[in-house]
């Protein structure tokens, strides 16, 4: 490669990595909340953001990596404290979370495809250690960037009253599919 080829691979190439920047999360201003069913009903909460970064190159997103605090669990529908600290300390064990060994979940986004009224996401979301492919649609307004998935538990090693794994559940078969909607502020 001749000499003025390689300088100009280099300016394009400064010029790029210039124009890259990241911004973090505002994990006190930005949220969670899940959301899951089950034959009889439903229950839902908030979890928590760690850390959180978006990647930009000028004002257009290209990336962003999230960690969630699985510790932080909470319960919004129950009202008696006796059975909402029972359901966070299921969701908390084995039978489904495993946050003692597993104490966060991570979400990577691959590609970030700007559409219409905002972005269309590849991701790789980590939970209980096990890592698959996930796609959402986040939208953006005033820099608030929000939006939801849905999330196959099962892929992730979570089973518990799951209709793929156990037969005769009945009326206590939990649905194996659960949305976490968010809002991401940036600082």
């Amino acid at each position: 490669m001749k000499i003025t080829s390689m300088l100009a691979v280099l300016v394009l190439l400064v010029g790029t990595i210039a124009n890259a920047q990241s911004k973090k999360v505002d994990i006190k201003k930005s949220e969670i909340e899940w959301d899951a069913k089950k034959v009889t009903g439903e229950h839902n909460g908030n979890i928590l953001f760690q850390s959180g970064v978006l990647e930009f190159e000028g004002d257009k997103l290209t990336g962003g990596e999230f960690v969630v605090d699985m510790t932080s669990i909470t319960n919004l529908d129950i009202e008696s404290d006796e059975y909402k600290q029972k359901l966070i300390g299921h969701l908390k064990s084995d039978d489904f979370f495993s946050v003692s060994t597993y104490p966060t979940s991570k979400l990577a986004l691959t590609s970030v495809k700007s559409m219409g009224d905002g972005y269309h996401v590849n991701g790789k979301l980590t939970i209980k250690g096990k890592t698959h492919p996930i796609e959402f649609h986040v939208t953006k307004s005033d820099g608030v960037y929000k939006g939801s998935m849905t999330v196959d538990r099962t892929k992730y090693d979570v089973r518990y009253g799951s209709g793929k794994f156990f037969d005769d559940l009945g009326d206590k078969m939990i649905y194996d599919d659960f949305t976490l909607t968010f809002k991401v502020v940036t600082k």
